[in-house]
């Protein structure tokens, strides 16, 4: 079992940056690829990046790549997701997930646990 609290969300103008962070607990952790999605209002919920357990394979939405940079501390329990150049279609709610091995399943959506989300909200 596996429990997933984000932090950092919050007001930003456009081109600004923000630092997303995912504490998990629970002994498993290292062991679960970790990826980013999040929900605008009135859409669906979408993939933002992803990490496999070891942090040495990434995946990116191309509408953040170059801008975005997921990264993790197994020691810590943390997964973090840098977020710079801000524009405000990147505002959401941005959720934490852990999903299964290979780290290309949490990309394609198939995710164990879920965090309860953070807004962002950036601001033109």
């Amino acid at each position: 079992q596996v429990q997933l609290v984000e932090s950092g969300g919050g007001l930003v103008q456009a081109g600004g940056s923000l630092r997303l962070s995912c504490a998990a607990s629970g002994r498993t952790f290292s062991s679960h690829p970790m990826g980013w999605f999040r929900q605008a209002p009135g859409k669906e919920r979408e993939f933002v990046a992803a990490i496999s357990w070891t942090g040495g394979i990434t995946y990116y939405a191309d509408s953040v790549k170059g801008r975005f940079t997921i990264s993790r501390d197994n020691a810590k329990n943390t997964a973090h997701l840098q977020m710079n150049m801000l524009r405000p279609e990147d505002t959401a709610v941005y959720y934490c997930a852990a999903g299964g091995t290979p780290a290309r399943t949490v990309r394609d959506g198939k995710i164990d646990y879920w965090g309860q989300g953070t807004q962002v909200t950036v601001s033109s």
